[in-house]
């Protein structure tokens, strides 16, 4: 077996971001993983601690944590039971199918998914693989900030950190490896769609919320409560976090864009982050003075995802009229 199943990804230069926001700024390619989002590196870093002699896993999933349990599973040997909302496009139960994970539709949101995954677990004596809230995750997720801290070189330090949340799985993986290498006073841009915003309406209300219902497109944020840890964080006051949200035009408006400047296509739930960019938030915080001038480059986590295709942009650009 592998020392681990995620890969090194490029940090690269855009030079178009950088001259919109007047200072360098770098993307961690996440979207180059093999399952196409940061999530093999969290729930690779689990399964090698908890499935080895497992009978077989199950993930609840909106497609990209169920992605990489898939692809790990494959690579382990492991039968996986993928369980995904109806709100799943069809092209990422293919996707898992390809992967040869079982694929059970349960429930409108994750939340559903949630609950009867956390049932087979029970019934069936399979290991349960969280998409987001475990330590396992968090720590396979900070191999991020190491990574970038390498390839950065010494002395060089982040002016902030700008990332999508969903169930806060990311945020704290970071925070994690911002402490690991020493950059815990570096700011988290933490950025989600109005309608998929159970962190911001957390931060908020000064303690953990459920939203009712999802209502954003970017439906891989759509987790309805967030992570405690990712909440405590929050509220901790060690690092600094800005919790910001956009709107399911803006961040599509920013697929789009990427994909004309960068080459490269993502899914809604990454577009939040880089609509921070491309709608000129970063900027206005710090005429606010809430972001600090930035003292080093932007590191932008391109969290990646695989629930988007050329024909689902444009679903997309229909149904939010782009």
């Amino acid at each position: 077996m592998p020392e681990h199943f995620h890969l090194n990804t490029p940090l690269l230069e855009s030079v178009s971001m950088s001259k919109l926001l007047g200072s360098t700024v770098y993307l961690k390619m996440e979207n180059s993983q093999p399952s196409g989002s940061f999530k093999i590196r969290g729930i690779g870093h689990l399964c090698q601690q908890l499935a080895r002699r497992s009978k077989g896993i199950v993930c609840s999933s909106g497609g990209n944590a169920g992605l990489a349990a898939a692809y790990v599973a494959r690579k382990m040997g492991v039968p996986a039971t993928i369980v995904v909302p109806s709100s799943s496009p069809q092209l990422v139960v293919q996707r898992l199918q390809d992967q040869g994970a079982t694929v059970r539709i349960s429930g409108k949101v994750w939340d559903n998914a949630n609950a009867e995954a956390l049932r087979l677990a029970e019934t069936e004596g399979l290991t349960f693989v969280p998409p987001f809230d475990h330590p396992l995750l968090w720590e396979g997720h900070a191999t991020l900030i190491s990574e970038i801290s390498a390839s950065l070189g010494s002395g060089v330090k982040p002016g902030a950190v700008l990332l999508s949340v969903g169930g806060g799985g990311l945020l704290c993986g970071v925070i994690q490896g911002l402490k690991d290498v020493g950059w815990i006073d570096v700011p988290v841009i933490a950025m989600e769609t109005v309608g998929a915003d159970c962190f911001n309406a957390a931060v908020k209300a000064g303690k953990v919320v459920t939203l009712e219902d999802i209502t954003s497109e970017a439906k891989c944020l759509g987790a309805k409560t967030v992570c405690q840890r990712a909440f405590d964080y929050s509220q901790g006051g060690e690092v600094t976090i800005i919790s910001e949200l956009v709107t399911d035009q803006q961040a599509l408006h920013a697929v789009q864009t990427f994909l004309d400047e960068e080459r490269v296509l993502v899914e809604m739930a990454c577009g939040a982050s880089l609509a921070a960019v491309y709608s000129r938030l970063i900027p206005r915080l710090q005429d606010e003075g809430r972001l600090p001038a930035l003292q080093g480059p932007l590191l932008v986590i391109v969290c990646g995802g695989s629930s988007v295709n050329v024909e689902q942009l444009s679903v997309l650009k229909q149904k939010l009229q782009c």
